[in-house]
């Protein structure tokens, strides 16, 4: 059965991986896109013949709504489509709020609607070889996880409403997401404790209300301690081809690995032995977003179902609270 996606809001350019994910699905059909802000809508490479979300979300028959405008106007943008009867995806964040995910939560149970988000990070191929080294027991026994989510700032290429205040939502809810959402996939474990976060503003000083940076020190339930920075400190003229782009150091009883998101491969150094080896990449890849949102759809949920989702984003949200109220020790 081929179901009906609406797109709405593309405030964001993520949002078009999901568009050209959708137009190349024999699952799916583009019936509309509406885009409210003129400018964007300006600019757009796709048609959106829709300037007003309310008006496609009563008049366009669809089974999905997909929303890509700006962070803090997504969650309202998803609660007001699970009200109508529709499914739900959006790029990350999908809310900035605790509030917003209680209600997307509670509407999603209540209607048997399915909640996606493009949490592509598990597509990575090192991120799925960690995975399989992990489970084999190769590691051992997880005990400390250093990662770096480090993005360029890029003031004045960005759209503009990132820096205007409360559209946003906060540096680690923007970009930790990934990692808080790969790491328990990695490693089997779950999150328990919020040992301590921060997020300040570092490098954007044209707006002192934009806390750039972000780190925290998280605990999972055997004990392993994460500490994450996900800031906005990566030179502009380097872009994304940085080593220290979602970069991962997974540290166990047997070894120790690492690896990111650009160079092909991990380093591998196991307990027993000298130096490090270069392990083969794996022959397949983790679950695709968009693949396990349509399985969650058709009542066949895999890792990355309506339950993750939430989840992870509580998760996030939760640590983006911590640092935002400058205190630390919160359990999950």
């Amino acid at each position: 059965m081929t179901l009906k996606i609406a797109f709405a809001g593309f405030r964001h350019g993520h949002i078009l991986g999901l568009y050209n994910k959708a137009k190349e699905s024999a699952a799916l059909e583009i019936v509309a896109a509406c885009e409210e802000d003129a400018a964007t809508r300006s600019k757009l490479s796709v048609e959106a013949a829709w300037d007003n979300y309310d008006k496609m979300l009563a008049e366009v028959p669809c089974d999905i709504i997909a929303v890509g405008d700006y962070y803090a106007k997504r969650g309202s943008m998803l609660i007001k489509a699970l009200k109508a009867g529709k499914h739900v995806i959006a790029d990350k964040p999908i809310c900035t709020s605790l509030e917003e995910l209680a209600e997307i939560e509670k509407l999603a149970k209540a209607n048997n609607l399915k909640v996606g988000c493009q949490l592509d990070l598990r597509t990575s191929v090192n991120i799925t070889g960690a995975r399989n080294l992990i489970r084999t027991g190769a590691l051992g026994n997880i005990q400390a996880i250093q990662f770096g989510g480090q993005h360029p700032l890029m003031y004045g290429t960005r759209p503009g409403w990132y820096f205007e205040e409360g559209k946003h939502g906060g540096t680690i809810n923007d970009i930790a997401i990934h990692g808080i959402d790969v790491i328990p996939w990695m490693t089997g474990l779950k999150f328990t404790e919020i040992t301590a976060a921060r997020a300040w503003n570092a490098f954007a000083t044209e707006c002192p209300h934009f806390n750039d940076a972000g780190q925290f020190m998280l605990k999972m339930n055997n004990g392993c301690g994460v500490f994450g920075d996900v800031s906005y400190f990566a030179p502009d003229s380097c872009g994304y081809s940085l080593p220290y782009y979602w970069r991962f150091t997974i540290w166990g009883t047997k070894g120790v690995a690492e690896f990111n998101y650009s160079d092909p491969g991990i380093k591998f150094a196991a307990l027993g032995t000298v130096g490090i080896s270069h392990l083969a990449q794996p022959s397949s890849l983790g679950p695709d977003y968009l693949t396990d949102f349509l399985a969650d759809i058709a009542g066949k949920p895999g890792d990355l179902d309506t339950a993750t989702v939430i989840e992870s984003s509580r998760n996030t949200l939760k640590v983006q609270e911590i640092a935002d109220r400058g205190c630390c020790a919160s359990s999950f």
